[in-house]
């Protein structure tokens, strides 16, 4: 049979969407007969700050596309992991279809780039969506929907073999634009701090954080890398996913606190959306609505440590059975062939 080839335009290197809804699949896509080719943006997916830089911006981000958009006509099927510039559309129409969109966060609550998805939901062939919340917003521009979760690679995000003697670690992984929700429970996380002297909060993340009432000596700031992400979690005692309950909220995909699992680690997270979900498969962890529960919820799994740890297993059995990369790469690849097939059909 012969393969389907795909053109995979992600939005950088180092973007969490374009590594681990695009990357990681492509070995397990190989083994259902689709060869996968990533051209990621080599600019910023996002424009300056400095307002009389973004025109060379917008230039020079569009000129780096042409010539991928160019190749994509030698493949069978385009698939566009992000707008090809933030908030825009611009070289979308000249791609080759069929085209697929993925969409693994609520992009469209951003004003101006609501237009923008609308317009390249209308004219792809199909969309890809991270959590029910956002797939029920796609389907009002197109009716051929896949849901799929952010999974997890359990091949490397696996449990340490042995439990770690010492301090005890109280950490959050994130882009740097998710420290607002940590800030938003760090009365809590200070309380419990105090009590407990052995205890330290990490936080792996490509900017440091700023406290406002926690002592830099007890919190453990690591530079993100893909070297240590894996690492970073898998010291963790308890993984922290705090999240708004707004329509933002809604559209997270829970993907730090599926890293957590996988890695034995039990969780407390905000119960929103896909959190929930997650939350009720299983005792894997707390999902606390105020600061006084999330106080209670550290307390409790600090000095609970062999319930904890039971709940790391459970969380871990959860991943496997329900969020892994090993898992979900056949969905992907027959969707990919569906909307391949269907496009070629009309």
């Amino acid at each position: 049979m012969k393969p389907l080839h795909v053109a995979a335009f992600t939005g950088g290197r180092d973007i969490p969407g374009a590594r681990f809804r695009v990357r990681q699949y492509i070995p397990f896509l190989q083994q259902h007969g689709i060869e996968m080719e990533e051209f990621h943006a080599r600019w910023s997916s996002w424009p300056p700050t400095t307002k009389i830089l973004r025109p060379f911006w917008l230039a020079g981000t569009v000129f780096d596309r042409v010539p991928s958009i160019v190749r994509s006509h030698r493949y069978d099927l385009t698939f566009f992991q992000r707008e090809l510039v933030s908030t825009l559309t611009t070289l979308e129409p000249f791609t080759k279809r069929p085209r697929v969109l993925d969409v693994d966060d609520a992009v469209w609550l951003n004003r101006k780039g609501r237009t923008g998805f609308r317009t390249i939901l209308r004219m792809c062939d199909g969309a890809i969506c991270g959590n029910a919340f956002i797939a029920g917003y796609a389907r009002q521009w197109n009716d051929n929907i896949c849901l799929l979760p952010t999974a997890v690679d359990t091949d490397r995000f696996v449990p340490l073999p042995s439990l770690q003697t010492g301090r005890r670690i109280v950490g959050w992984s994130g882009l740097g634009a998710g420290l607002t929700y940590l800030y938003e429970v760090e009365k809590a996380l200070l309380g419990v701090l105090n009590k407990h002297k052995d205890v330290v909060l990490r936080v792996v993340s490509e900017q440091p954080p700023r406290f406002r009432h926690l002592s830099p000596s007890r919190v453990e700031y690591v530079p993100w890398s893909p070297f240590n992400e894996v690492r970073g979690v898998q010291e963790m005692t308890i993984g922290l996913m705090p999240v708004e309950d707004t329509p933002w909220g809604l559209g997270k995909c829970s993907y730090k606190m599926l890293l957590y699992m996988a890695c034995g680690v039990p969780v407390v997270v905000s119960p929103v959306g896909m959190n929930a979900e997650v939350l009720a498969l299983g005792k894997l962890g707390f999902g606390p609505r105020n600061l006084s529960e999330w106080a209670e919820a550290l307390e409790w799994l600090l000095q609970n440590p062999d319930e904890a740890v039971t709940m790391g297993k459970v969380g871990r059995e959860m991943v496997t059975q329900h969020y892994s990369v090993r898992m979900h790469a056949p969905r992907l690849a027959s969707f990919l062939n569906r909307a391949a097939r269907t496009s070629e059909e009309q």
